[in-house]
């Protein structure tokens, strides 16, 4: 579920790395830099890029639509031609049948097959509609964090390549350890560096 609905699931990054002087000028540049493009008159297979959280054909952002006091919402959108394997499985040996009858051959060679199955794939792709995959983020720039709305770790792994590639900086995952760094004292985080895993036994 996405942030503007009744329930969420999310993930929470660190921001790690320095914005320019100007970060809301900067980020500015970025989003629109890395803004949406539609494939859908195109034979593109994939793309990916920056939506409005409340529009995802918005890629214009108007009047600053993202910002929000300290914070800056966005949608990041994945748009994928994708092929069924069955379909693809099917096509593929339709089209071997085809070829050997044609050229009366009783079996095709590993590379006729291995042309034939990437011209089937490439011709049904550019066929097919591209599938959109929204994901909504919610970065909080005082705290230096950021809210992702999913827990696909696939996904995860997209946007952190992404987010690096827009707009410079990395994001770190938090996990308990991380997030005490930033609740404990110095003096306790001294301790924390110290502490080593341990197996709990369970006695009757």
């Amino acid at each position: 579920m996405g942030l503007l609905k009744g329930t969420a699931t999310f993930v929470k990054f660190t921001l790690e790395g320095d914005l320019p002087e100007n970060p809301l000028e900067y980020i500015s540049e970025r989003i629109l830099a890395f803004s949406f493009q539609d494939i859908d008159d195109t034979f593109d297979e994939y793309s990916i890029g920056w939506v409005s959280l409340v529009n995802m054909f918005d890629s214009s952002f108007a009047y600053a639509s993202y910002s929000a006091g300290d914070y800056i919402v966005l949608t990041l959108r994945i748009d994928e031609r994708k092929v069924s394997s069955a379909i693809l499985k099917k096509i593929v040996q339709k089209e071997e049948q085809r070829v050997m009858a044609e050229r009366q051959l009783p079996k095709l060679s590993r590379s006729m097959k291995v042309e034939i199955k990437e011209r089937v794939r490439v011709e049904l792709v550019r066929k097919a509609i591209p599938v959109p995959s929204t994901f909504d983020v919610c970065w909080n720039l005082s705290e230096s964090s950021l809210l992702f709305f999913s827990t696909n770790k696939k996904i995860h792994a997209v946007l952190e390549d992404f987010f690096k590639e827009c707009f410079g900086v990395f994001l770190r995952q938090q996990i308990p350890y991380t997030v005490a760094k930033h609740l404990l004292t110095e003096e306790q985080q001294l301790r924390l560096a110290d502490l080593t895993p341990h197996v709990f036994t369970w006695v009757r």
